[in-house]
């Protein structure tokens, strides 16, 4: 292992150019993929602009999963919709957040829609449970 390190350091040495351009591409990669799946708002975020700014929310995820467990005054609407429903959901002047399981389709539904006020939660349902906040109709364990 430590043969392979020495290598690889030796590597980085003789081609500093090449991992120079490595770290721009990777982090210019990760600011513009967090630009296009847009704004992430953190689960206490969430209440707050629910409660100050009346935020809607949401839930992308399929029914049955929206019934086994949601936030609070959300909505459901399945990912598979939303294109059905886009004029609707772009009429919307309020801060809406979008809500998935762990937040990667909710990026692309907001990359779908496109407008600047629409938001997804950081770690979706899963990170929300996370930070100890209850969902409604899950069941108890």
């Amino acid at each position: 292992m430590e043969f392979i390190l020495e290598r690889w350091f030796e590597f980085m040495g003789n081609h500093p150019v090449l991992f120079g351009l490595l770290a721009v591409l990777i982090i210019a990669f990760f600011a513009i993929e967090g630009k296009r799946s847009g704004r992430k708002v953190s689960p206490n975020e969430l209440g707050l602009l629910v409660n100050n700014q009346n935020a809607r929310i949401i839930d992308i995820r399929a029914a049955n999963k929206f019934a086994a467990g949601h936030i609070t005054g959300s909505q459901n609407i399945p990912f598979g919709e939303l294109k059905n429903r886009l004029t609707e959901l772009q009429a919307i002047q309020v801060p809406v957040i979008i809500v998935c399981d762990i937040g990667m389709q909710a990026g692309a539904a907001v990359q779908l829609i496109n407008r600047p006020n629409f938001m997804r939660l950081a770690g979706g349902i899963q990170g929300y449970q996370a930070a100890g906040l209850p969902l409604v109709g899950a069941k108890k364990k």
